[in-house]
């Protein structure tokens, strides 16, 4: 089985003017919401062996934040083509990727981490992919599962979605 985590940006800043958007940072809000995931994380032992990651500013700072809580030892790579990529991009890089990476995680940007969530998911009517359809929030964390022995077999529709995360879920969990 392999296992592929997408974790969109924590919230960026837009306080600057004139800064180039690839020069954004996190705002304070984004600065707290991606520890909290990065704790969920922790307690639900999860363990990439490999963390791809965009070279923005706010994708390395989420990454920053969230790595204290990985478990294992995962390979880190800081790649460009993450900025902004589609998700056509994102899958064509997932089926290049070698299988010694059987849990992937990727943080980046939308649209394109959204729609890959839904090109990657099995259609169903689940509350989890609706809310997908509708949004895929800051610091927002997708799990997607697949029954295949290599990432080159990554097709359309072919994973199953087990997890999807968003810092108000987290806070409304703490609050019942």
């Amino acid at each position: 089985m392999h296992r592929l985590f997408l974790l969109r940006h924590a919230k960026s800043s837009w306080q600057t003017d004139g800064q180039e958007d690839f020069d954004r940072p996190l705002s304070e809000r984004g600065r707290s919401t991606a520890p909290a995931i990065g704790a969920f994380m922790r307690q639900n032992d999860i363990a990439p062996d490999l963390v791809l990651c965009s070279t923005a500013c706010r994708t390395r700072e989420t990454l920053a934040l969230v790595l204290p809580f990985l478990r294992g030892e995962a390979t880190i790579r800081l790649e460009d083509r993450l900025y902004l990529a589609s998700a056509a991009k994102l899958s064509a890089g997932l089926k290049r990727l070698d299988n010694a990476a059987r849990q992937i995680m990727i943080i980046a940007h939308n649209p394109g981490l959204q729609d890959l969530a839904l090109a990657l998911s099995a259609k169903d009517r689940s509350q989890a992919l609706q809310s997908i359809e509708s949004k895929l929030p800051t610091a927002a964390l997708v799990q997607i599962d697949f029954a295949m022995s290599r990432w080159s077999s990554l097709e359309r529709h072919s994973g199953t979605l087990a997890r999807f995360i968003t810092p108000r879920s987290l806070a409304s969990d703490t609050e019942g």
